[in-house]
């Protein structure tokens, strides 16, 4: 794995979702000294912190955010700490042609799946599955060296992960998904990516069996399963700490079956602060 930032390269700060409520500011404070303890300088955005409910601006004011920071060379990565609701807000308002021609690492997750999937769909571009929120969380120390030894260093650290089969023993293709509430957001819009050999990443912070089992099924009455050429399960937080995951595990095998869908279960992809990254639009291959 090729570096992604050296030492003394700028990076921003944004949230294209629902803003970070001020009480949390402490947090967004902890990222930044994370980040320039490792030489990088900071630029934050204008649209961080809620000022309209739950909003760091409109969906016309964040997409404009975002493009000045795609825009500006001098930014070598963003990192968008957000999480929530209304991260689809922006999408209609990017140029998609001009981040093509100023591409750079794009970091998000949960709500912003929207933003990940859209990416790659419209223009090919990587993007990553991960939130430097982790730097400020209660495993701090240890994601703080993982950023630094993949994201910086090089090292493929952050970017493995342990899991178990649950069906087959190989998958190989360019990994689409995320979180499965706000990806299906994309559903009958242009940005939704195709699944033809594709691997789905699913996971999930809030929902019950109940909620999250309504999902899968709306995917598979839509026949987004048939030409997937593999599953990657993430933590599903709530349903987890409910004891219920073999529920939904069953759920999901039934419902691809049919096309004996290898299917692969982790830990370390998730809400969780001790989350790895996956980089939507990447090859991968398990085995």
């Amino acid at each position: 794995m090729q570096p992604i930032l050296s030492a003394g390269d700028k990076v921003s700060i944004i949230s294209c979702s629902d803003g970070i409520k001020l009480e949390e500011k402490q947090y967004v404070e902890k990222i930044v000294d994370s980040l320039k303890a490792m030489g990088l300088q900071v630029k934050i955005s204008k649209c961080i912190y809620r000022n309209k409910l739950q909003f760091a601006g409109s969906g016309k004011e964040r997409a404009f955010e975002l493009m000045t920071f795609f825009k500006d060379d001098e930014i070598k990565a963003i990192f968008d700490i957000s999480g929530g609701d209304a991260a689809n807000q922006v999408l209609s308002h990017l140029d998609f042609d001009m981040i093509k021609k100023h591409p750079k690492p794009y970091f998000g997750m949960s709500d912003l799946t929207v933003i990940l999937n859209s990416l790659y769909s419209s223009i090919g571009l990587k993007a990553y599955h991960y939130t430097a929120y982790n730097l400020a969380r209660e495993n701090s120390e240890n994601q703080n060296k993982l950023f630094k030894a993949s994201f910086i260093n090089g090292q493929n650290d952050i970017f493995e992960f342990k899991y178990n089969w649950l069906r087959g023993n190989k998958i190989e293709g360019t990994v689409i998904g995320g979180n499965i509430r706000c990806f299906l957001k994309l559903a009958g819009t242009k940005f939704f990516p195709s699944p033809k050999g594709k691997v789905l990443l699913l996971e999930g912070l809030n929902g019950n069996v109940s909620t999250i089992s309504s999902l899968i099924e709306q995917m598979y009455i839509m026949g987004y399963f048939k030409e997937l050429s593999g599953i990657i399960l993430g933590v599903f937080t709530e349903i987890q700490r409910e004891g219920n995951f073999e529920v939904l595990k069953d759920i999901i095998l039934e419902r691809t079956e049919e096309w004996n869908i290898p299917i692969v279960k982790t830990e370390d992809i998730g809400h969780g602060s001790n989350s790895k990254c996956i980089i939507i639009g990447d090859k991968i291959k398990l085995s």
